[in-house]
């Protein structure tokens, strides 16, 4: 799966310092003191199928088909038996539902004939997966496998040139500079602290700078205001 960034003309803010990416990480570690991920999920196969589910459809939409999709299969063996119509049928809310059924079938078939029926820990067989690419494999890499890996999405590729701490022009340039200026210990909570702050605070349009923990070190220089209070009405 991959995630394109954006496509209206994103203005890059001056890169911070590394100090301040300290500074700016912590701020959202406190905001996020047990960080994880939004999707349902409960092992290494509903994971992944539940990220290759995600792409263009938010978390919240996934969620509301997934319990009956893993009810009927929860294993990659059962999902073959489902078949690629009765998973459309299943998860026919969602955005681009068909072809995900067609790739969420397809990738169960190959777990089972190349890897036992198991997910595999290794970035190349998890991109090799039909309809897994660079951002789902790190997903399941840094949740499931423990690794240190940056799964950026349009949130995280927002924040990075909006607040400075890794501005770039495309998500893989984004992904390398947060890899290489977060501190290693900190490199695994940080995707989901930067996922959760642009989905909840920095968001797209109009970011709750006001509320923000990290707004001292942010280098986003039109930061917004507080929303005016509301005239009380007249009795």
């Amino acid at each position: 799966m991959t995630i394109a960034p954006p496509k209206p003309r994103m203005a890059r803010a001056k890169q911070m310092t590394l100090p301040d990416t300290r500074l700016f990480l912590e701020a959202l570690a406190r905001a996020h003191p047990n960080p994880k991920s939004d999707l349902v999920y409960t092992d290494a196969f509903s994971l992944l199928v539940a990220v290759v589910m995600s792409a263009q459809t938010t978390d919240v939409a996934v969620n509301k088909v997934t319990p009956a999709l893993f009810a009927a299969a929860p294993t990659p063996e059962a999902m073959v038996a489902l078949g690629a119509e009765r998973i459309g049928q299943l998860i026919k809310t969602i955005g681009l539902w068909q072809g995900k059924a067609r790739n969420v079938a397809a990738l169960a078939a190959q777990l089972i004939e190349k890897h036992n029926g198991v997910v595999p820990a290794d970035r190349e067989s998890l991109e090799a997966l039909p309809g897994v690419g660079r951002k789902t494999a790190n997903v399941v890499l840094n949740v499931i496998f423990g690794e240190a890996a940056m799964a950026v999405d349009t949130h995280i590729f927002r924040l990075g040139n909006r607040t400075g701490i890794a501005p770039g022009k495309n998500v893989r340039e984004v992904e390398d500079k947060l890899v290489k200026r977060i501190p290693p210990e900190m490199l695994r909570d940080a995707h989901h602290w930067l996922i959760l702050h642009g989905r909840y605070v920095c968001k797209a349009r109009t970011p709750e700078c006001w509320r923000c923990d990290a707004a001292p070190w942010c280098r986003f220089p039109q930061k917004s205001p507080p929303p005016a209070a509301k005239p009380l009405a007249r009795g």
